[in-house]
């Protein structure tokens, strides 16, 4: 089992298994996520005791490779770890040339905590030479060890809604989301993760984002970043962002791809079927963690406790959005996340469309009572769709299943992570 530290603790990553069959699979393995998500803690573990690990923050690393890649690559026997690869840009071009001279299995991983691709100087891609493995923050089910992957539960039908009980309520999802899912905050006090937060932004924004198009005003990307935390979970609108921020729409494009290559932020694309001519196409916009949000927005937990306070809800759709991207990871289904909406006024906040085109589609909402009004866009495509029609979810902060109707049921939020269990265990605030 792979692990990433907490503290003094340790937590199994549900994608070790992925990354190590990649191992021995291809000679290549680019470990990629945000700083801080325990990339170098994967990375180690997956590599084993004979490898060699390499940090290229280590100016002295840095320059040996650059002065003569080739033998800085070759010389090693056993798997040679790279972190921050983003740092000696002419390594992807390096390691595509020591991988046609040996293409053996497990030879290089590579960590970044920008996208390689996109990194200014990069002169090769490793196409059919490597592979991805992304890593985000801890998901519900890392911290609470349980196994999560609930479009798999769905599909296989694993779920028995109706007979679902959580003891999950506002104040603990509230703590949850004030978490967030970075490895260091797990135990930090309050005022302890505020300043941790503060300087992770700045120095991110102001060292890795510069490495990317588009990142060398860390004062705009900043105040894009925090219009963004705002419109948590909203739709894109270029405009609008444009004339918040002061910029043009060319350069709001421009900072939002920066953002994304330094994952701190989520695109969620439409989906078009074609089921009617009045669909939309804007992107969702979903930054990568609660922590970071609700610190963006100048909110916490206590702030947000009052059952009349309605901030939380794209605060809840942003989690659920992070939950399911994460475990897309580990999945044991093929899937991928969309949202919906047309000009009539239906909308679903995210739909899972699967490898065979089948469809799972889920509404998020604050409220801890199911009422039909809330069913109405899962309603629609169950009706379009017909059998491609898996399953249609009300998650909300309700603390037991329901039925609506025909494949359409009411779920607590916290089944994304406790559905392989009879009972969950319970982490309250």
């Amino acid at each position: 089992m792979i692990y990433a530290r907490v503290m003094t603790d340790l937590v199994p990553r549900h994608l070790a298994p992925l990354g190590a069959q990649m191992l021995t699979t291809f000679p290549c393995v680019v470990v990629q996520g945000a700083r801080q998500v325990g990339k170098s803690t994967i990375s180690t573990v997956l590599a084993g005791r004979d490898a060699t690990v390499l940090s290229l923050d280590d100016e002295a690393t840095r320059a040996a490779l650059e002065a003569d890649p080739r033998s800085f690559l070759d010389r090693h026997t056993g798997t040679l770890v790279l972190d921050e690869a983003q740092r000696a840009p002419n390594i992807l071009l390096a390691t595509k040339a020591s991988i046609d001279r040996d293409r053996r299995p497990g030879r290089f991983i590579l960590t970044g905590s920008a996208d390689l691709l996109r990194v200014r100087g990069v002169g090769d891609s490793l196409a059919g030479r490597a592979v991805d493995l992304r890593l985000r923050p801890f998901s519900q089910g890392e911290r609470l060890s349980l196994d999560d992957d609930l479009i798999n539960a769905l599909v296989s039908r694993h779920i028995d809604p109706v007979s679902v009980r959580s003891e999950w309520s506002r104040v603990d999802y509230l703590t949850a989301l004030e978490r967030g899912g970075y490895p260091e905050l797990q135990d930090m006090p309050e005022r302890m993760r505020e300043l941790w937060i503060e300087a992770y932004l700045g120095r991110l924004l102001s060292r890795d984002a510069a490495s990317v198009p588009g990142g060398s005003n860390p004062g705009r990307l900043g105040a894009l970043l925090r219009l963004l935390a705002a419109n948590q979970s909203g739709e894109l609108v270029k405009a609008r962002l444009a004339q918040a921020a002061g910029v043009s729409e060319a350069m709001v494009a421009t900072y939002l791809d920066a953002l994304a290559s330094v994952y701190l932020i989520d695109r969620i694309p439409p989906w078009t079927p074609n089921l009617s001519r009045r669909e939309t196409g804007r992107q969702k916009v979903v930054l990568g963690d609660s922590a970071l949000t609700m610190h963006l927005n100048g909110q916490s937990a206590r702030s947000l406790r009052d059952p009349r306070e309605d901030a939380i809800g794209p605060l809840l759709e942003g989690m659920v959005a992070g939950q399911i991207l994460a475990q897309q990871g580990w999945s044991e289904q093929r899937f991928r996340l969309f949202h919906y909406r047309d000009r009539s006024g239906r909308e679903v906040d995210l739909v899972a469309e699967l490898a065979d085109g089948r469809v799972i589609a889920l509404e998020v909402k604050v409220s801890s009572s199911y009422r039909a009004e809330q069913f109405r866009g899962l309603r629609y495509l169950r009706d379009v769709l017909g059998e491609r029609f898996v399953a249609g979810i009300v998650l909300g902060t309700a603390g037991e299943g329901y039925q609506y109707a025909e494949r359409l049921w009411g779920l607590p939020i916290s089944t994304l992570w406790s559905h392989a269990l009879g009972s969950e265990p319970h982490e309250p605030g």
